[in-house]
């Protein structure tokens, strides 16, 4: 199973792209400075947040606690993961930092009709652990579902496909970290 992980994050992350960086303006941007988010939406973002620093720790409890029972990650690809338990081993190698290193950071959320669901979106990169990989780093968009679970507690119901990687810099990268809000941009 381990090898799903791996193939669903470089599916999702780290897919062949063509050769060289891709210019800066292909970076995704993230507009939250000019975002508004309400006190629940907060909530979430906070919460995907800490889902991302989980991994960023190689902390696999804590990216545990994040996880619905019934979670689906690669929802809309023809494998899926399903179920806490599956997506945590079959995540093992990513939530150490083998092969690649994943990092994300909130962007969005939205809570609509259901105020116990919610959509965040925001940019995610990789690092290729080998220093002569091409391309090396990769920036995406991730998409997840979000569940306020029995307990209050946000989870991850649904890790979807996101946007398809393109390749970028080392210089690309620390941009885009630089321009990442250290709090939520709430209203």
């Amino acid at each position: 199973m381990k090898a799903v992980a791996v193939s669903i994050a470089l599916a999702l992350l780290c897919m062949p792209l063509h050769a060289g960086s891709a210019p800066a303006a292909s970076v995704p941007a993230t507009a939250t400075a000019a975002a508004r988010m309400s006190a629940a939406e907060c909530a979430v973002w906070n919460r995907e947040l800490s889902f991302a620093r989980s991994v960023e720790a190689h902390d696999a409890a804590a990216f545990a606690a994040h996880l619905h029972a019934d979670t689906v990650f690669g929802a809309g690809t023809p494998a899926p993961l399903r179920g806490r338990a599956a997506v945590i081993e079959d995540w093992k190698d990513i939530i150490e930092g083998k092969p690649l290193l994943l990092r994300w950071h909130p962007g969005f959320v939205a809570i609509g009709g259901d105020p116990n669901i919610a959509l965040s979106s925001g940019p995610a990169w990789t690092e290729n652990r080998d220093a002569i990989a091409k391309p090396r780093y990769t920036v995406s968009q991730f998409t997840s579902t979000w569940v306020k679970d029995a307990d209050g507690q946000w989870r991850v119901l649904f890790d979807g496909a996101g946007s398809p990687p393109k390749a970028a810099s080392a210089d690309d990268i620390q941009k885009l970290i630089a321009a990442q809000p250290a709090t939520c941009p709430g209203g």
